[in-house]
């Protein structure tokens, strides 16, 4: 977990450690390869999957909320060749105010 959370805090303040855990137990196994454990933001149907799974599933957003906050958290992570999956759906609940959702 303090990997995650290290890489986290590289953008954000303050690293909610009851919320990564809700991350790291929603992604489950595919955090176990190297591959399915990052985001590839260049990838449309990648973001989709993001959009359509852990933005509507876990955090209860719409299309259009979900997308806007991932474009948000693409930016901010823009400098990032290898973007955590933890790490982006984290930011993606800040930016979209759904952190409670992760509690």
């Amino acid at each position: 977990m303090s990997d995650y959370s290290a890489d986290i805090a590289k953008y954000t303040a303050s690293v909610d450690a009851k919320a990564v855990e809700s991350i790291v137990k929603y992604c489950g196994i595919a955090l176990r390869n190297r591959d399915s454990s990052l985001v590839s933001s260049s990838d449309p149907d990648e973001l989709a999957r993001v959009r359509d799974g852990f933005a509507a599933k876990k955090l209860g957003l719409d299309a259009a909320a979900a997308d806007a906050g991932i474009r948000k958290v693409v930016e901010r992570m823009k400098g990032d060749r290898s973007k955590e999956r933890v790490t982006f759906y984290y930011l993606l609940a800040e930016e979209t105010g759904s952190m409670a959702k992760l509690a």
